[in-house]
This record gives structure tokens, C-alpha cells and sequence, in this order.
């Protein structure tokens, strides 16, 4: 499907599996944003009734998030 892992192996492992430390640099970031964002009770709970008002919300916190 055109999906890699990029977790890396455990280091007590005998024959490591190769991975791109870039792209997990990138997911560690995208998963701590959504770690933050669910902080937010807006946004963890959909209040909202429109996916535009949703999506801007998201939109909204994650500048604040990483603003500071």
C-alpha cells in the first residue's frame, strides 16, 4: 500500500531492522501535537457540529500549542 514502518528494532535485537530516523523524528512530532490537542476539551470531545468549525479549531490550537 505504499506504507513503511519507521519504528526502530530493539536495541537488544540481533539483526536490527533498518529505518529512516527523519521520519520518525516527524512522527514523534505529530504524535505529541495530538498528545497536546487532547488536552483541549473542544477538540477531544467534537463539539463542534460543522467539520469547518472543527477543523479550524484544530487548526486554532495547534498554532497556540506551538506558539508557546
Amino acid at each position: 500500500m505504499g506504507i513503511t514502518p519507521c519504528i526502530p528494532s530493539q536495541k537488544s535485537r540481533k539483526k536490527p531492522i533498518p529505518h529512516d530516523k527523519a521520519h520518525y523524528k516527524l512522527r514523534h512530532k505529530i504524535e505529541n501535537m495530538f498528545a497536546r490537542l487532547k488536552d483541549w476539551r473542544r477538540i477531544a470531545t467534537h463539539y463542534d457540529r460543522c467539520p469547518e468549525l472543527f477543523l479550524s479549531a484544530i487548526a486554532l490550537a495547534s498554532i497556540v500549542l506551538f506558539w508557546v
